[in-house]
């Protein structure tokens, strides 16, 4: 399974030619594990019904991991690992969180959290 990042999510649904291709096949074939703070942050920059409607499609569709306590664990392996010293928020080490406990790739642009990010968990190794 793949997590994608927001920044990955908001070129897909802006069909960017370089994104849109490889993440919809991911998700045809149900490799994207969807989390619940990157759907927060998708739906929070929704500027009409029509584009909330879509994200929450894709919310209701893609395969989900629930973790209880996930940001308080997230909130531990940040201040053990001194994230917020290196730009890297809460949002950021939740999503970090759910690829170490699901054992899936995180695949992210975002510069500071791919600085964090372990190389087994990092999607961009394999695909880009």
């Amino acid at each position: 399974m793949i997590i994608l990042d927001t920044s990955v999510w908001i070129e897909h649904l802006r069909i960017n030619p370089q994104f849109f291709p490889k993440v919809g096949k991911l998700l045809e074939n149900r490799g994207v594990l969807a989390v619940e703070c990157v759907f927060g942050e998708l739906l929070q920059g929704a500027k009409t019904d029509y584009e909330r409607d879509i994200i929450l499609g894709f919310w209701k569709h893609s395969p989900k991991e629930h973790y209880e306590d996930i940001a308080i664990e997230a909130g531990i392996y940040s201040a053990a690992n001194k994230l917020c010293d290196k730009g890297v928020g809460l949002i950021d080490a939740i999503i970090l969180m759910h690829g170490i406990k699901s054992g899936s790739k995180i695949w992210t642009l975002d510069t500071k959290l791919l600085r964090v990010l372990p190389d087994e968990l990092n999607y961009a190794h394999d695909c880009c």
